[in-house]
């Protein structure tokens, strides 16, 4: 089994799980919404975390109609919150 955060899925994969265009993916990463990792060779790799990531982004579009640029902002909150939650 693997860990929640070690990069597996190819995009073609990712693509497939969450009936998305790689496109999509792409669009994601260049928006800053993602951050897949990348082998050597420069294909990206998508962990557990990241689907996860991918399927929050999918449900704010989708379901709520927030644009990607809300979505960015609903993102660097929720990571704020997370991370001032750690510290208490």
């Amino acid at each position: 089994m693997h860990s929640y955060d070690e990069p597996v899925y190819l995009i073609s994969v990712v693509a497939t799980i969450l009936d998305i265009h790689p496109q999509t993916l792409r669009q994601y990463e260049k928006e800053g919404l993602i951050e897949p990792s990348r082998t050597q060779g420069r294909m990206r790799l998508y962990s557990q975390k990241d689907v996860e990531q991918i399927k929050l982004v999918l449900q704010l579009t989708r379901k709520m109609g927030v644009n990607l640029a809300g979505v960015d902002l609903i993102i660097k909150l929720k990571n704020q919150i997370d991370s001032m939650n750690k510290e208490i």
